[in-house]
């Protein structure tokens, strides 16, 4: 058996499954499309699937179709360590996030399969259902049901814009499996992932050692005036929700900038008649606000409700500001942590500590388990976005110290 110091993963065929599963959904720019529980999204977790069963893994999937696949290990009364993200994407996301922790966690038992490596503590990766939350709100539902925060029938009464539940469209696409959700141990739990910013990229860092997560607070906003004709009411007369609307998301940008590094978003909008000649009767627009302190993401929270309440005064309109999902800020596990960061030293990788600006299945995970994750920078810092770029030398990386991490935690003199 191969000494732990001598495995590496084999980054070609790391790269090659990548882009094996890029094909499905693949977009005209380069990108990819698989919704949560669409079709699409059914196909790749098929693919999956398939290559974990011919890996020798044993595979199970729960209630919320979160799939487990276990390398079996030398102790099997011993808690699995896993790894894992997710494969559902963004309406124009691109072909690493969320799939590179899936597909670096498979590279980890490909690889010890070729070495001959048992571990003490078995293996698992995990597929997590509807991280993203473009389909389903909230985001990261599934693994936010495992780990005890919402029931599961709330995850599956969740509704696409369409009305079709997350409950109803795991059992189209086969996957409402028979597991339920939670109440599996992990011996600990770590998600590599792209950075999804600048910072690794512009600091010449290879690995980020994640500490945590910054806090995040999602809110709807609905604003009500008065449909009339745009070419016959008096601009002094209009009750004009979009006008609302707009001068909110202008100050919406300036809590974020008040209030550095937080951050602030308006990223969906329906306007109702949504005809151009007539004066908007009403606006529905979703709110995103972050922070890495909860004291101050509750201050910008203030500010939201109360800039609403002003806006809409202002201007004759009635609003509705509700907080619709919340996430505080997440500290990893110390353990976990100092096996990224030993694991990143020992294989010459240039790392730092970092904070997660974006939300992570591993957040919630963090509520049962011990977890840590393991970034790789991406080109620009840009995700969600079709031309999301990572490069095969750092994605290598980044699996590499995942694996040298597992391993830490799995052998039975760890924990």
């Amino acid at each position: 058996m191969a000494h732990p110091a001598n495995i590496q993963v084999n980054c070609d065929r790391l790269w090659d499954s990548l882009m094996e599963m890029a094909k499905i959904g693949a977009t005209a720019k380069g990108g990819s499309k698989r919704l949560a529980l669409s079709d699409l999204d059914k196909e790749g977790r098929d693919l999956f699937v398939s290559w974990c069963k011919a890996a020798g893994c044993t595979v199970t999937v729960d209630r919320m179709g979160n799939i487990f696949a276990r390398r079996p290990g030398r102790l099997a009364d011993l808690p699995p360590v896993v790894t894992g993200s997710h494969l559902d994407t963004q309406p124009t996301g691109g072909k690493f996030d969320g799939v590179f922790g899936v597909l670096a966690g498979l590279e980890v038992i490909r690889t010890l399969n070729d070495s001959g490596y048992e571990t003490d503590a078995p293996l698992e990766v995990a597929v997590w259902t509807n991280e993203e939350g473009s389909r389903f709100a909230p985001a990261m539902v599934a693994s936010g049901v495992f780990a005890g925060v919402f029931t599961e029938e709330y995850g599956h009464s969740r509704a696409d814009l369409d009305g079709k539940t997350i409950g109803a469209e795991l059992e189209r696409i086969g996957y409402l499996g028979d597991q339920p959700t939670g109440g599996r141990p992990f011996r600990a739990f770590f998600e590599a992932h792209i950075e999804q910013g600048p910072i690794l990229e512009a600091t010449s860092k290879t690995i980020g050692v994640v500490q945590g997560i910054q806090g995040m607070r999602w809110f709807e906003v609905t604003l009500t005036g008065a449909e009339s004709h745009a070419g016959t009411t008096p601009m002094d007369r209009r009750k004009d929700a979009m006008l609302g609307c707009a001068r909110i998301v202008d100050r919406v940008n300036k809590i974020a900038l008040d209030h550095a590094p937080g951050v602030s978003t308006v990223g969906l909008v329906q306007v109702s008649p949504n005809s151009r000649n007539t004066i908007p009767g009403s606006v529905f627009f979703s709110v995103d606000l972050r922070h890495p302190s909860d004291a101050v993401l509750a201050t910008m929270t203030d500010e939201l409700n109360a800039l609403v309440a002003e806006i809409c005064a202002g201007l004759g309109l009635t609003g509705e500001c509700k907080e619709i999902w919340s996430s505080p800020a997440v500290h990893y596990d110390e353990a976990c942590i100092a096996a990224v960061r030993q694991a990143a030293s020992e294989l010459g990788y240039p790392h730092r500590d970092i904070v997660s600006g974006a939300g992570h299945d591993a957040g919630y995970i963090n509520r049962v388990a011990p977890t840590a994750m393991v970034f790789v920078p991406c080109a620009d810092g840009i995700s969600h976005n079709e031309i999301e770029s990572a490069t095969r030398e750092d994605l290598a990386a980044g699996c590499n110290v995942l694996l040298r991490a597992m391993l830490a935690q799995a052998a039975a003199e760890t924990r």
